[in-house]
């Protein structure tokens, strides 16, 4: 009696992995064409009600005037001195309360979530200051730090630290217990539990504050020049408020917008790198 082993055929694996990579990469330019279509849409009819004044264009502006504006503030620089000055003065103090905010949100996180003792007796005192709304602690620090650098690097700091300490310290508790289990069985001590253990397993739910947080310490630096600053984004959205000046508003508002968009896929990226042993989520197309 013959026995009859399977045979495998390159060929139609070959073809089935052509077709799913055919079927993604339709899939994907479609994406690409909606979301294009989508943003010439919104811009097109937002220009033809500004101009029909279907919509009040001096309270709107107009995607030509703000495209205008954003152009004037490249090439001759803004009232108050050039754009790319502004723009560093907004980035160097969101980058230092985001850097400050995320490193001791992540440490404060990790450690208060490995002890449950601490995390009791801190816990009230956290949340009374989480309480806080972040925004009105702007004069206050103002107060303490100043016109300077200082006062709109702790305000982005705050903005930072409780998202990322919070995502962190809840992934600590979420971590695998099976695993921890194994670990100390295998005699791994607590800091190469932590190590090898606790921290990967907490990576995700870190990198996911790591996101958003961002955004909020351009808020906090935003925030922090339109109570008192001499050069920064904010400052230019204040006076552009002051003057009634929607276009100048608006592109402003463009400009921290395309920065955070560049942040988020920096962050994607750095994600991957240190989630490279993680198994890739699948995508299924239909």
């Amino acid at each position: 009696m013959t026995s009859i082993s399977p045979t495998f055929d390159a060929t139609s694996a070959e073809a089935l992995e052509a077709k799913a990579k055919a079927a993604n990469t339709g899939y994907w330019r479609k994406v690409y064409f909606w979301r294009i279509s989508l943003l010439v849409l919104f811009l097109g009819s937002w220009e033809l009600a500004a101009r029909t004044e279907v919509i009040d264009p001096f309270r709107y502006a107009m995607p030509s005037t703000i495209w205008a504006r954003l152009v004037e503030w490249i090439t001759e620089g803004t009232s108050e001195g050039p754009l790319w000055y502004h723009l560093w003065v907004t980035m160097e103090e969101s980058l230092l309360g985001f850097f400050s905010g995320s490193i001791i949100g992540v440490i404060a996180g990790i450690a208060l979530g490995r002890n449950k003792m601490a995390a009791d007796i801190f816990a009230l005192y956290i949340q009374l200051i989480n309480s806080i709304p972040r925004v009105v602690l702007a004069p206050i620090f103002t107060v303490i730090f100043g016109l300077g650098l200082m006062s709109k690097v702790a305000l982005s700091f705050v903005m930072v630290f409780f998202v990322v300490f919070a995502n962190a310290f809840q992934g600590v508790r979420e971590a695998d217990k099976a695993m921890i289990a194994n670990a100390r069985i295998l005699g791994a001590s607590e800091s190469q539990l932590t190590r090898s253990v606790i921290i990967p397993s907490a990576l995700s739910w870190i990198f996911a504050s790591l996101h958003v947080s961002f955004g909020f310490a351009i808020i906090g630096a935003i925030v922090g020049e339109f109570v008192g600053a001499r050069y920064g984004i904010g400052l230019l959205i204040s006076i552009a408020k002051g003057s009634f000046d929607a276009a100048g508003m608006f592109a402003a508002i463009l400009i921290v917008m395309v920065v955070a968009l560049i942040a988020e896929y920096l962050m994607t990226y750095i994600e991957g790198r240190f989630a490279s042993w993680k198994p890739p989520v699948s995508q299924d197309v239909a």
